[in-house]
C-alpha cells in the first residue's frame, strides 16, 4: 500500500508540475498577443492577471464543490469530461472580431476575449493543483499525509513557466507557433490528468465535520493575507511601468518574485525567522512609501530590482503568516479557495475599481498602510510566544509603523492633489493637469500634461505666446525641423499617432492638414480643455479615437507628406507600432515622397536601430537628429528618426548632415511575431 501511495504521489507531482508550467506559460503568451490590439498599455496585463485570478477562483471553486459534494468515483469522471469539453477551444489564436474599432470598453473587452479563447482550459488548469492534492489527501490505512508541499512544487512550475517565456520562448518562436505549440502540449496534459483521475475513482468522501473549523477570523485573515500581496503585486508592476516600456520582461519578473514567495513560504519555513523578517518588512515598508512619495525620481532602471526586492519581501511576510495558519488537510479546498479569492479582489481592486473610482494613482497609497495593518494583525497573533519580549512595546512599534505609513501616504496624497488644476483617469491612465514655472530660473507659467512622470506635452500660458512649440517638438528637434523644412515647398498633409496636447499643431498654417490618432479619448478632451496648441491656428485639423495602427489599417490611403509616430505609453513606443507590418502601413499612408519622423527618446531602451533596420528592409533611409537639453528656453532633450526615399532632404536646410542609424550586427527583425527588447536595452 506504502508503494501504491509513493507511485500516487508522483503521479500527482507530474500532473500539478505539468500544469502549472502550461497556466503560467499561457498568461504572457496571451497577454502579449493581444497586447498591440489595445494601444500597448501595460494596462492590458493589468486587466490579464485580473482575469488569471478570476480564473483561478473559478477553478478553487470547483475543486472545493467537485471534492466535497460529488462522490469520488464521479469526480473523475467530471473533470476528464470536462477537459475533453475544453479541447474545443484549441488552438488558443484570439479571434480578429474581438479588435477594437474605438469607443469600446477596453476592460469588458479584453475579458470576454480571454474567456473565450482561454476561458474553460485556464479554469481547468487552476483547478489542477487543489484537485490533485485533495484525491491525494484522502486517509491511506487510517493515515492521512498531508500534501500542502505540492503546493510549493505548483508554483515552482508556475515561476519556470514565467522565466522561461521571455528568455526560452518568446526569442525563437513566433506568437502563432507559440500558440499552436501550447495547444499541443495541453491535449497531452488532458490525457495526463485524466489517468490521473482515473488512478483516484475509487475512495470515500470525507465526513463533513462540526468541529475544529477554521474560525471566521482565521478565514478573514487568510483572505487579506492573500489579497494583500495580489493588489500590491498589480499595483507596484504599475508603478514600476510608469518609467520604462511596457513589455512582458518587466511583467514577468514581479510576478515570478511573488509566485518565489508562495514556493518558499509552502515548503519548509525554517527560513521564516519572524522578528528578523518583521525587521525587512519595516524597512522594505520605509523604501517603497518614499518611492510613492516621488523620493527617488533620478535612479532610473535601478528602481525596478529596489521595487522588485520591496515586492518579494511584502509576499514573503504575508504568505509566510498565511502558510504558519493553514489548516488541517481536510480543510484543504476551503483554505485554497479562501486564498484565491483573495487574490481575486486584491486584483480586482487595482484593476477594475480604482480605475474607475479614482481619478489619480492612489491605489499603491492606499494599500501600502493597509498591508502594514494586516501584517500587524498577523503579528499579534504570535505576540504571546514571545516571552523575551514585552507584548506591548511589539504592539507599539507596530501600531507606530502602521500609522506613520498612513500619515505619509495621506500627505502624498494631499500635495499631488493641490499641485493639480485637472486630474482624470481611465483605463488608458491618470492624467494630470499641472501648472508652474518653466525652471527655477524661467518663472514664466506653463502648463504640463503626464501621465505618471511621462510628460505629453508643455504650453506657456501667457497668450502672446501660445502657440510656440516646447518640449519635445521644440523647433531645435527633429520633427520641427523635418516640419519646418517640408512646409518651405507649400501646405502639407501630416499624420500624428499620438496626440498628446497637440503641440505639433502649432506647425500648421493655412492649406496645411494635421491628422491625429489618439488612443485615450480623455487625451483629447483635456488638451481641448486646457491647452490651446489645436485652436487657433488656420490648419485643417481632425482627430481619430482609437489606436493609430488598428485605425490606420481601417483607413483608405491617406497620402502623408509627414506621418509622426509618437504614441508614447509608459516612457516608450508601443512595440506593435514599431514591426515590419507597421511600417509597411506607414509607407502605405505615406506619399512617395514622404518621410516618416519615429520619436524614440527613451532613458533605458536604444529604438533607433530598430526604426532604421526596417526603413532598410523597404528600400528607405533613416537618419536621426538628437537635441540636447536647453530648459530654460522649453526644449527637451530628444531622438527623432527620419525616414525616407528623398535622400536630397538630408543634404539641405534644417534637415542637413542629420546622421545615419548605426544598425547593431546580428539585430534581428522585428515583426508582429517576433520581437526581443534585450537586444536594444540600454544598460
Amino acid at each position: 500500500m506504502a508503494k501504491r501511495w509513493q507511485i500516487d504521489r508522483l503521479a500527482a507531482a507530474a500532473t500539478i508540475l505539468a500544469g502549472a508550467l502550461l497556466l503560467f506559460e499561457v498568461e504572457p503568451l496571451i497577454a502579449k498577443a493581444i497586447l498591440p490590439w489595445f494601444g500597448g498599455s501595460a494596462q492590458v496585463w493589468t486587466t490579464c492577471l485580473l482575469f488569471f485570478q478570476a480564473a483561478l477562483l473559478a477553478g478553487y471553486l470547483y475543486a472545493h464543490i467537485l471534492t466535497t459534494r460529488v462522490a469520488p468515483r464521479w469526480q473523475g469522471r467530471i473533470h476528464a469530461g470536462l477537459l475533453c469539453i475544453s479541447l474545443a477551444f484549441l488552438p488558443i489564436i484570439p479571434a480578429e472580431h474581438w479588435k477594437p474599432v474605438g469607443g469600446e470598453n477596453p476592460l469588458g473587452l479584453i475579458l470576454g476575449l480571454l474567456a473565450s479563447t482561454i476561458g474553460l482550459p485556464f479554469v481547468l488548469l487552476s483547478a489542477t493543483s487543489p484537485l490533485v492534492q485533495s484525491w491525494l489527501a484522502r486517509p491511506v490505512d487510517g493515515e492521512v499525509r498531508p500534501p500542502y508541499r505540492l503546493f510549493a512544487l505548483s508554483n515552482f512550475g508556475s515561476m519556470l513557466a514565467l522565466l522561461s517565456y521571455p528568455i526560452l520562448v518568446e526569442p525563437y518562436l513566433p506568437g502563432r507557433m507559440q500558440a499552436l505549440a501550447w495547444s499541443v502540449l495541453y491535449a497531452g496534459f488532458a490525457v495526463l490528468c485524466s489517468a490521473t483521475a482515473w488512478r483516484y475513482r475509487d475512495g470515500k468522501l470525507a465526513p463533513r465535520e462540526k468541529t475544529d473549523r477554521p474560525s471566521w477570523g482565521m478565514r478573514a485573515l487568510w483572505f487579506f493575507l492573500a489579497a494583500a500581496p495580489s493588489g500590491l503585486l498589480l499595483a507596484m508592476t504599475n508603478f514600476m511601468l510608469q518609467n520604462v516600456a511596457a513589455i512582458p520582461l518587466f511583467w514577468v519578473v514581479p510576478l515570478a518574485l511573488y509566485l518565489a514567495s508562495f514556493i518558499l513560504a509552502f515548503n519548509d519555513l525554517k527560513w521564516f525567522s519572524l522578528p528578523a523578517w518583521y525587521v525587512l518588512f519595516v524597512l522594505a515598508l520605509g523604501a517603497a512609501l518614499l518611492a510613492a512619495a516621488g523620493s527617488f525620481p533620478e535612479i532610473g532602471l535601478l528602481l525596478l530590482p529596489v521595487l522588485s526586492g520591496v515586492l518579494f519581501v511584502f509576499c514573503c511576510v504575508c504568505h509566510g503568516e498565511l502558510s504558519l495558519a493553514k489548516p488541517e488537510p481536510r480543510h484543504l479546498t476551503e483554505y485554497y479557495l479562501i486564498i484565491s479569492t483573495g487574490g481575486a479582489a486584491g486584483g480586482l481592486f487595482v484593476a477594475a475599481v480604482a480605475p474607475n473610482v479614482f481619478n489619480g494613482p492612489y491605489e499603491l497609497l492606499i494599500l501600502l498602510p493597509l498591508t502594514a495593518l494586516i501584517v500587524f494583525v498577523a503579528a499579534a497573533r504570535h505576540f504571546r510566544d514571545w516571552t523575551e519580549m514585552r507584548p506591548s512595546l511589539l504592539a507599539l512599534c507596530g501600531l507606530v509603523v502602521v500609522a506613520a505609513s498612513g500619515w505619509l501616504m495621506l500627505r502624498t496624497e494631499q500635495v499631488f492633489v493641490s499641485d493639480s488644476v485637472a486630474l482624470a483617469r481611465n483605463f488608458y491612465g491618470a492624467l494630470r493637469v499641472q501648472e508652474s514655472g518653466l525652471t527655477t530660473t524661467n518663472p514664466i507659467r506653463v502648463r504640463r500634461l503626464a501621465n505618471g512622470t511621462i510628460l505629453h506635452g508643455i504650453e506657456v500660458m501667457d497668450p502672446r505666446l501660445r502657440h510656440i512649440p516646447l518640449s519635445y517638438y521644440a523647433r531645435p528637434s527633429g520633427v520641427g525641423r523635418l516640419l519646418t523644412e517640408m512646409g518651405k515647398s507649400g501646405p502639407i498633409k501630416v499624420g500624428v499617432i499620438g496626440q498628446g496636447i497637440g503641440t505639433l499643431a502649432a506647425y500648421g498654417r493655412a492649406g496645411d492638414t494635421y491628422r491625429f490618432y489618439e488612443i485615450n479619448p480623455d487625451v483629447d478632451r483635456i488638451a481641448r480643455s486646457h491647452f490651446w496648441y489645436l485652436s487657433g491656428n488656420p490648419a485643417r485639423q481632425s482627430v481619430v479615437l482609437g489606436d493609430g495602427r488598428l485605425s490606420l489599417e481601417r483607413e483608405p490611403a491617406q497620402q502623408f507628406d509627414v506621418l509622426v509616430i509618437d504614441a508614447f505609453l509608459s516612457d516608450s513606443i508601443p512595440l506593435h507600432l514599431l514591426t515590419r507590418q507597421a511600417f509597411a502601413l506607414y509607407w502605405h499612408h505615406l506619399k512617395p515622397g514622404g518621410v516618416l519622423a519615429v520619436h524614440v527618446s527613451n532613458r533605458y531602451v536604444n529604438l533607433a536601430p530598430v526604426v532604421a533596420q526596417a526603413a532598410a528592409a523597404s528600400g528607405h533611409e533613416a537618419r536621426y537628429i538628437e537635441t540636447d537639453n536647453d530648459l530654460d528656453h522649453g526644449v527637451a532633450r530628444s531622438i527623432w528618426v527620419l525616414a525616407t526615399r528623398r535622400t536630397e532632404l538630408f543634404r539641405r536646410g534644417e534637415l542637413a548632415n542629420a546622421p545615419p542609424v548605426a544598425i547593431p550586427p546580428g539585430l534581428k527583425p522585428w515583426t508582429d511575431d517576433y520581437s526581443s527588447i534585450w537586444s536594444v536595452l540600454r544598460f
